[in-house]
């Protein structure tokens, strides 16, 4: 968390709760305790991430998360 401080904190002051995008309900992950998970997940194994992310939820919030934290490897459709 250390390492991506400055990132994280962009990430909620553009996109969290309270921000225009998230006014028109995107971005619904963002501000979640578990967004630093998923996160963490994006930069160490984020096809892992997909597949099981897949099983469980909605696509567009993992995809929403996914454009706000900006992967070096971008799986959306």
């Amino acid at each position: 968390m250390e390492q991506h401080r400055a990132r994280l904190e962009e990430m909620l002051r553009t996109r969290g709760p309270g921000s225009r995008p998230a006014s028109h309900g995107r971005y619904t992950l963002i501000g979640q305790p578990e967004t630093l998970v998923i996160v963490e997940r994006m930069e160490t194994n984020p096809f892992g991430l997909r597949g099981q992310w897949e099983k469980e939820l909605e696509d567009v919030l993992l995809d929403d998360l996914e454009f706000a934290w900006g992967p070096r490897i971008r799986l959306s459709r």
